[in-house]
C-alpha cells in the first residue's frame, strides 16, 4: 500500500499545480468560467487525496477501500477537469459526458470514502 500511497501523493501535487495554473488562466483570460471549475475540482480534490492518504496511513479508513475512494478523486477530477479544459482551449469535449461521467465519479469516490471510514478496522 505504501507504493499506492506514495503515488496518490504525487498525483495529487501534479493536480495541485495544475489547479494553480488554470486558476491563474481563468483569471487572466477572457470568458474562462469552464477554466476557474476546472481549477476548483484539482484543487479540492488534490486536496481530499492527500487527507485520504493520511487516514489511510493512520489506519481510519479501510484499506482497499480508502484506496478506490482516493484513486476514484484523481480519476474523476481528471476527466472533469480535463474535459473542461480541452472544451476551452481546443473547443470540442474529450468524449460525449466527459465532465459528467467525472463529477459522478467523484460523488461516487466521496461515498467510498464515507464507507472505508465505517467499516476501518477499529
Amino acid at each position: 500500500m505504501m507504493v499506492a500511497q506514495r503515488l496518490l501523493i504525487g498525483l495529487a501535487g501534479l493536480m495541485g499545480a495544475a489547479g494553480v495554473a488554470l486558476a491563474a488562466a481563468a483569471a487572466h483570460g477572457a470568458d474562462a468560467s469552464r477554466l476557474a471549475s476546472a481549477s476548483a475540482m484539482l484543487l479540492f480534490h488534490a486536496t481530499a487525496i492527500l487527507a485520504a492518504t493520511a487516514l489511510l496511513a493512520r489506519g481510519l479508513l479501510h484499506g482497499g477501500i480508502g484506496l478506490i475512494g482516493a484513486f476514484g478523486f484523481v480519476i474523476g477530477a481528471a476527466l472533469f477537469a480535463g474535459d473542461l479544459t480541452l472544451r476551452q482551449y481546443a473547443g470540442h469535449a474529450l468524449f460525449p459526458m466527459a465532465a459528467p461521467t467525472g463529477g459522478t465519479v467523484m460523488i461516487a469516490s466521496w461515498l467510498a470514502v464515507t464507507l472505508a471510514a465505517m467499516v476501518a478496522k477499529r
